[in-house]
Formats: structure tokens, sequence, C-alpha cells
């Protein structure tokens, strides 16, 4: 049986060219934010890095190796700071330059979700606020979604 694939898509190129794109983020960095192979993320170009802020969720090209999603700690006169929500240790300073999207919104069990609604805007607030503690929070929603799912 032959099964068509689609072909992959260069996301760089798609941001360059304007076009907004949907992926599905590996790994678990950005957890409890996105779950592998369940949430889908939408990113847009980034058109002026100067508009980026804390809390935006963006794309970028660590030096030559991967593209990474995470969020922005904080934007300073030396660069980009980043970090997962998963994890405690500040990336930076990253250059501007090696931005490549930002997350306008996500999709959860088919729902599609603005990073304007109300709640998104208090989790991302509130989770960089408990970065020190992640470790420990992240043990607790861990525990509660399995019971739940």
């Amino acid at each position: 049986m032959v099964h068509n694939q689609v072909p992959k898509q260069d996301i760089e190129q798609l941001l360059r060219h304007g076009h907004s794109v949907r992926i599905f983020p590996k790994g678990y960095s950005m957890y409890p934010m996105f779950v592998p192979d369940r949430d889908e993320a939408v990113i847009r170009p980034i058109t002026d890095t100067t508009r980026l802020r804390r809390a935006d969720v963006v794309l970028y090209r660590r030096e030559e190796s991967i593209l990474v999603l995470h969020r922005i700690w904080k934007v300073t006169a030396d660069g980009i700071y980043l970090v997962g929500d998963r994890q405690t240790q500040i990336e930076g300073p990253l250059h501007p330059g090696q931005m490549r999207g930002i997350l306008t919104s996500f999709v959860r069990k088919g729902r599609e979700i603005s990073v304007c609604h109300p709640a998104y805007i208090f989790y991302s607030r509130l989770w960089l606020i408990l970065r020190p503690f992640r470790h420990h929070v992240g043990k607790i929603v861990h525990f509660f979604v399995r019971k739940i799912i």
C-alpha cells in the first residue's frame, strides 16, 4: 500500500515569505503549554523585533542549530533572553536576527485559542513569575493532568 505524504515544508522559508505556519512542537521544554503530538502552535512571521515583549512565545534558531519555540524572559539592549515553560535556566542574550516567528494562537483539542485571550495572558504572566519553582509546580500539574486524562 502506498501512502501519499505531504512534502516537508521549510518553516523558515514560509515565514520569510510572509506565511503563517502551524507546527506540532516536539519535546517537553514548553510543557505544560504544549504537549507533543497533541497541541499545535500557530506562528506568524516577525516583522519588527522591536515589538517583542516579555511573555511572547517566539520561534528562533539557535546558532548553527535547531529551531526552538520558547517564551521571552526579557528584552534588553544586549539581546533577547528566553526560557522554556518547563525550564528554569534562561538562555541568552540572543540576537534579534535569530527570531523567526511569533506565536499568535495555539490549537488544543480542535479549538484555536488566541494569545490575546485573558486566560492565556494570565497563564503566561503567572508562569514567568513561577520560574524558580517550575520544577515543583510542573510535578503538581502533571499529577492532576494524569488524573483527568
